[in-house]
């Protein structure tokens, strides 16, 4: 990497700490204005925000398209095109109307205290940006020659930094330089692909054949699995936390449906960029440094930097959202809701839980070797657990008891994680009976809901 673009990057990295110090709090903001900037988040910055956070695995997407070429589409595109449309319609008023701070607050509304605890946990581990730092870490590696654990530290001191001093209101405003960046970044990229290299013809004379088809050779239960974890949008708690901050109902509800529009533009360009990669790069290279690979080998100087930046830009601004979401959860709904410190040390134990949530992520980044894989355990567990007792609350004229859901959510959690590790296990590294993870997880949930919930009048529960 020339020094020109080093320059770049060091610019951009050395801009965020000087943004986040600028901007940092006072000290004696509620739990409102520090979690959520005091539900002022207008259009632009509500979208700039969810755009920005619910993309963060670049190097995950160019992974895939590099393997498979056009199902990155059908796999990482489609189905969560749905899931989020779902969210807009069904879920962002009624979130927005209830005035909570997180997803446990909902869940102690309408299940109790020990639900809500349990809630916390499982959204803390899930939110924790493991596969994001993964990212910095090979990111680390290909701009500055790093080792990829030490890529890893930097990245998670880099991210716990800008999430302790400057809150969501620092995140927020951070995200419309980034939703910038990311876009300019991919634009020129491709406009450099398509004049150097060529158009379609190019990409179908180098790329395997198989690029071309909406499965990538793979089965159909395996993508049929991604369309099942989609629906974790649902309990997604970026878009929670954004219909939170919103200033009203409306900005919620629309700022989704204009997200989408900016996702299928930023599919379009990410995915053409890996079909690219698989047509000018060596076979053999690790997928997952395709992007940074593709980058050194066709833009100039000056290019290569902004191109970095660009996916320093996706990454950060989703690793730092979701290590905010992961420490708000225990200082908010644990320390306080569960074991029941003062409101006012809310923010406290947050700063506190940034700290520690940044070392488990550390190991968890170390010991993972890919991004996809991340995503795939971790949503193929943490859907089946939330997904029927949260959507349920604010949908339908039925809840559980607290007691079937504290089971519903064990058992469905425990079951797909054994299923998740039946592929150790078998000759062939499959899964028992050849059934994907998540499955075995929802049928365990749909069934208690089926088996105990009972009708409720309409009430405040439903938000």
């Amino acid at each position: 990497m020339a020094l020109l673009d080093l320059a770049i990057i060091v610019a951009y990295l050395v801009g965020i700490v000087i943004f986040a110090m600028a901007k940092r709090k006072p000290a004696g903001d509620s739990a409102v204005d520090y979690m959520l900037d005091g539900r002022k988040l207008t259009m632009p910055a509500f979208v700039a925000t969810l755009v920005c956070n619910w993309y963060g695995g670049i190097l995950g997407v160019g992974e895939y398209s590099f393997r498979y070429g056009l199902s990155n589409w059908m796999v990482f595109g489609v189905p969560y095109y749905v899931a989020a449309l779902l969210f807009a319609l069904l879920l962002a008023r009624k979130a927005r109307r209830t005035e909570f701070l997180t997803i446990p607050d909902r869940l102690r509304q309408c299940y109790g205290r020990n639900v809500a605890g349990l809630g916390a946990l499982i959204i803390f581990v899930w939110t924790l940006p493991t596969a994001y730092i993964l990212i910095l870490g090979v990111l680390g590696e290909s701009f500055f020659g790093w080792p990829k654990w030490i890529g890893v530290v930097f990245g998670a001191a880099l991210v716990t930094f800008y999430a302790f001093v400057g809150g969501f209101r620092t995140l927020v405003r951070a995200d419309k330089w980034h939703f910038i960046f990311m876009y300019l970044g991919f634009i020129v990229m491709v406009v450099v692909l398509f004049v150097t290299k060529g158009g379609f013809e190019f990409l179908r004379a180098n790329v395997p054949e198989s690029h071309f088809t909406l499965t990538g050779g793979n089965t159909f239960w395996f993508i049929a699995v991604w369309y099942v974890i989609a629906l974790a949008t649902l309990v997604e708690p970026s878009f929670f936390q954004n219909c939170y901050a919103a200033r009203d109902e409306k900005t919620a509800r629309r700022g989704i449906i204009v997200s989408i529009c900016c996702w299928f533009f930023f599919d379009f360009l990410t995915t053409t960029c890996g079909l690219y990669a698989r047509a000018i790069l060596p076979a053999n290279i690790d997928p997952i440094a395709s992007f940074p690979l593709l980058g050194e080998a066709v833009l100039p100087s000056g290019l290569w930097g902004l191109f970095a930046v660009a996916m320093l830009s996706v990454v950060i601004s989703t690793a730092d959202s979701y290590l905010f979401i992961a420490a708000s959860t225990i200082g908010k709904d644990l320390m306080v809701g569960w074991v029941g410190k003062a409101e006012r040390l809310a923010n406290y134990y947050t700063k506190i839980a940034l700290i520690g949530g940044a070392l488990l992520t550390v190991v968890a980044a170390i010991l993972y070797e890919s991004v996809v894989s991340v995503w795939y355990s971790f949503g193929s567990i943490g859907t089946p657990i939330m997904l029927v007792p949260l959507v349920s609350t604010f949908l339908g004229n039925r809840l559980m008891p607290p007691r079937a859901v504290l089971f519903s959510m064990i058992a469905s959690g425990a079951s797909s994680a054994i299923w998740l590790a039946s592929s150790q296990l078998t000759v062939d590294g499959g899964y028992w009976l050849g059934l994907e993870p998540i499955f075995p997880g929802l049928f365990i949930s749909i069934a208690v809901y089926l088996a105990t919930s009972r009708p409720l009048a309409e009430t405040a529960n439903r938000g």
